[in-house]
């Protein structure tokens, strides 16, 4: 009766840790889900890394009003695809909204240049996924946006 007491006292103390563990914040995107997308296997090729002053300058977020990033992760094709991931964290839901035009944008003006130099790859731009949680964003074009998307959602 007492091993019986201390293995239910046991798993009753592992459930409770588990359950301490807090569920992950959803109301904005972090460096997690950045790994978790780069880790997906969406990307046909390897992607490397671009600055947030250079990402700032990309999607051209100075002719939408806005100032600077607070934060950016950035990773492009090195010119064989149109693939990118980019999480950018502004300093303001409303910056952020506004941000999110800017990518719109920038995927199209990306459709617009790519449409005749590489078809092939304007079904990734046209299936680009953009979302918005909070002040951050995200913007990823690749292979498999499916399995992009079951990475973070």
């Amino acid at each position: 009766m007492k091993k019986l007491l201390t293995i239910t006292l046991a798993l009753a103390l592992a459930l409770g840790l588990t359950a301490c563990g807090g569920e992950k914040d959803k109301t904005v995107w972090d460096t997690d889900d950045v790994q978790a997308l780069l880790d997906s296997g969406a990307f046909s090729e390897e992607l490397e890394e671009l600055d947030k002053d250079t990402a700032f300058v990309l999607y051209k977020l100075a002719d939408y009003g806005l100032d600077r990033l607070s934060g950016a992760i950035v990773r492009r094709s090195a010119g064989a695809t149109c693939e990118e991931l980019a999480y950018l964290v502004l300093d303001s839901k409303d910056s952020a909204e506004t941000a999110e035009k800017a990518l719109k944008d920038y995927v199209q003006s990306q459709i617009d240049e790519n449409i005749d130099y590489r078809p092939a790859e304007i079904p990734k731009l046209e299936n680009a996924y953009i979302a918005r949680r909070g002040e951050t964003l995200l913007l990823v074009v690749a292979n498999d946006i499916d399995a992009a998307k079951k990475a973070v959602e």
